[in-house]
């Protein structure tokens, strides 16, 4: 059975313990899960391959999709995908932390397998606005991120719902139950256009006048 941590976010000591053990999850390259904004989803090392390969396997994913990327701040950027515009960086300053995710081109050297076998040379980057999540990342690289549903289902945000044996996993970090929410925004960075790929929790009318010339795509 996994390890599962409870009752840890409003005791100071309890939460440090827990982002520890979090931590040590992670570069033991095992597969956590933990609540992000409105579900409970996979974590693991961006770059260890076998625990990506994991939470593709969890989630029944297709083969050559590739796990959306959390990461502490729009500064690692830098380390993962190519230059940004000015614009974008805007875009981004603007509405990060918090439920908007991008697709840019990643960096020619950079040495992981998201599960497309570095086919696209594209990833999808967040930077999560969870306060448990955060602190992770902080103490963390990249981290490799799914929802705990199977691919194509909505959020699982009641934990009695997990549709996996905990053994599958090393730790559970337990907020109870999360509120439903609206899905991410996504956005995707060309080196000339910004795309709305699918309109959520950002809408369009906040985005328009940061981008008045937006394009969509199947909206």
């Amino acid at each position: 059975m996994a390890e599962r941590i409870r009752s840890f976010t409003a005791d100071p000591v309890k939460f440090d313990e827990a982002v520890a053990l979090a931590v040590r999850y992670l570069n033991a390259g095992q597969v956590i899960i933990v609540a992000a904004e409105i579900g409970y989803v996979y974590l693991a090392d961006a770059f260890d391959a076998e625990a990506v390969k994991t939470i593709h396997i969890l989630r029944g994913d297709s083969a050559g999709v590739a796990a959306q990327v959390f990461i502490k701040n729009s500064g690692v950027l830098a380390g993962i995908a190519a230059p940004l515009t000015p614009l974008q960086n805007e875009v981004l300053a603007r509405f990060w932390p918090g439920l908007l995710s991008v697709t840019l081109k990643s960096q020619a050297g950079v040495n992981w397998n998201l599960g497309d076998e570095r086919r696209l040379g594209l990833i999808n980057v967040r930077v999560p606005n969870r306060e448990f999540l955060g602190k992770v990342l902080e103490k963390t690289g990249p981290l490799t991120t799914a929802s705990i549903a199977f691919a194509g289902k909505p959020a699982i945000t009641d934990l009695s719902e997990i549709i996996i044996r905990e053994g599958d996993v090393g730790a559970v970090f337990d907020e109870g139950v999360l509120e439903v929410g609206v899905p991410t925004t996504i956005l995707n960075f060309s080196e000339n256009e910004i795309t709305l790929m699918r309109e959520g929790a950002v809408t369009i009318s906040q985005l328009q006048p940061l981008i008045p010339s937006i394009s969509t795509v199947n909206l």
